[in-house]
């Protein structure tokens, strides 16, 4: 938490100013959204955004330390499961302050304070879908990829059968090539002797 202000502090002590402050930030965290002074806000938007923070680690440590600070626990408990993940790709800025003008009864100025909780942009989000997506795909390409050398050790074996095969095939090509043509030999032989014989 930045170094408190020196002098007055909104009103009272430095306790009253951390009891108050964590009552503005379990507000906050209730509602999603408080009107009150600019004063109050701009000096709850750090103490949010670190319990948020806190809340983005979701461990049992940090679920305590948030405790210490925010009695209620159906808050924290909101706090570390929806506002969390809401905010989960979003680097910072998880709060914005919108001036509202001044209160009727003494002028003091107002502003809202709420959690921002869209998505961070809309470019942001399909540049990530996008890299999702990529990873999915090399996780695919990785067990394939460990498939491959056992398929290559496979096909090893049927690639020597398929240059046996051919191997195979031709002398059958030439043993009836040869037996063809004593045969064709003879047939012409008697064929000759016909023509000599006319």
């Amino acid at each position: 938490m930045p170094t408190p202000t020196k002098g007055p502090r909104l009103g009272g002590g430095p306790a009253h100013e951390r009891l108050m402050l964590a009552n503005l930030a379990a507000s906050l965290f209730e509602h999603k959204r408080i009107t009150t002074t600019v004063t109050k806000a701009k000096r709850l938007k750090p103490y949010a955004e670190r319990l948020v923070t806190f809340a983005k680690r979701g461990d049992l440590a940090s679920r305590r330390r948030v405790l210490g600070l925010i009695s209620n626990k159906g808050v924290v408990h909101e706090l570390f499961t929806d506002i969390a993940q809401a905010v989960e790709n979003r680097d910072g800025g998880y709060t914005r302050i919108t001036k509202i003008g001044n209160r009727k009864g003494d002028n003091a100025p107002m502003a809202v304070i709420e959690l921002v909780l869209e998505p961070v942009s809309a470019k942001q989000a399909v540049v990530a879908e996008a890299t999702a997506a990529a990873k999915r795909d090399a996780e695919k390409a990785a067990p394939a990829a460990e498939e491959a050398p056992e398929a290559e050790v496979a096909e090893t074996p049927a690639a020597d059968e398929a240059t046996e095969a051919p191997a195979a095939e031709e002398a059958a090509t030439e043993e009836a090539a040869t037996e063809e043509a004593p045969a064709a030999e003879e047939a012409e032989a008697p064929a000759a002797e016909e023509k000599d014989a006319k």
